[in-house]
């Protein structure tokens, strides 16, 4: 059983390195869509992933299209601010796809638009400021999709 993390092209090194070392703890597989805003050499990445890099399973796309060519057929989530949904509300299951996007955009209109649906947010009570930060919002839906398949990689 899996969960598979997508960030659409992130930008922050340190926001990927957090989110690769929530990935190896929870069993989840971390797919990135380029273009990329840092080396994946670059120290501040490596630093926040500590020493989990080794058992990370990482799969790297050169665009959002190729990511859902491989994967026809799988449910995909997308995880935004203009979502009208909020995360807890999803019926995740084991497989799905959350897709996050960049730390200072968000996830494109035709990305949001292919399914409303399947848009999910959480909850903010200001919102005249942006967003939680990127690897803090995965950590929260993960472990909520984490919950409702009963902690599979956690027995």
């Amino acid at each position: 059983m899996s969960l598979n993390i997508v960030l659409f092209q992130p930008e922050i090194p340190q926001n990927t390195g957090n989110i690769a070392r929530t990935c190896v703890l929870t069993g989840s597989k971390l797919h990135l869509i380029k273009p990329l805003g840092f080396s994946l050499d670059e120290k501040h990445l490596r630093r926040a992933g500590l020493d989990y890099w080794p058992y990370l399973d990482l799969s790297i796309y050169d665009s959002y299209e190729e990511l859902r060519e491989k994967y026809k057929g799988s449910t995909f989530y997308f995880s935004t601010t203009h979502g009208k949904n909020f995360y807890h509300e999803a019926k995740f299951k084991d497989d799905d796809f959350i897709v996050f996007g960049r730390e200072s955009c968000g996830l494109p209109d035709y990305i949001r638009e292919s399914d409303p649906e399947k848009c999910i947010r959480v909850p903010m009570i200001n919102t005249t400021t942006r967003s939680l930060n990127l690897s803090n919002t995965v950590a929260i839906v993960a472990y909520e999709a984490l919950r409702q398949m009963n902690f599979p990689v956690m027995k």
